[in-house]
């Protein structure tokens, strides 16, 4: 008795939230922007030289090799570049 009664509490916030998605959407049709905006410009990402992934150039971690700036996801990536350029 117990557990059916969770499941119906749980089936209806479900519904409930889903209802809320649906009139939040309208709402935001109706308004003509997006209530969450966006910013214009995407951030300018790097790509680490050793897995591939692209990193944002201030939460990255860097090395100066020699003429130009190198960033990479992880200490272990920037130490693999180095080991492979020594």
């Amino acid at each position: 008795m117990m557990l059916r009664l969770i499941l119906i509490l749980v089936l209806i916030v479900l519904v409930a939230r889903a209802f809320w998605r649906v009139v939040d959407g309208i709402i935001e049709g109706f308004s003509g922007r997006p209530r969450s905006a966006t910013p214009q410009r995407g951030a300018q990402m790097e790509r680490d030289p050793i897995c591939g992934t692209y990193v944002l150039p201030n939460r990255a971690i860097t090395l100066d090799d020699g003429s130009h700036r190198v960033f990479f996801c992880s200490a272990a990536c920037r130490d693999k570049y180095r080991a492979r350029t020594a």
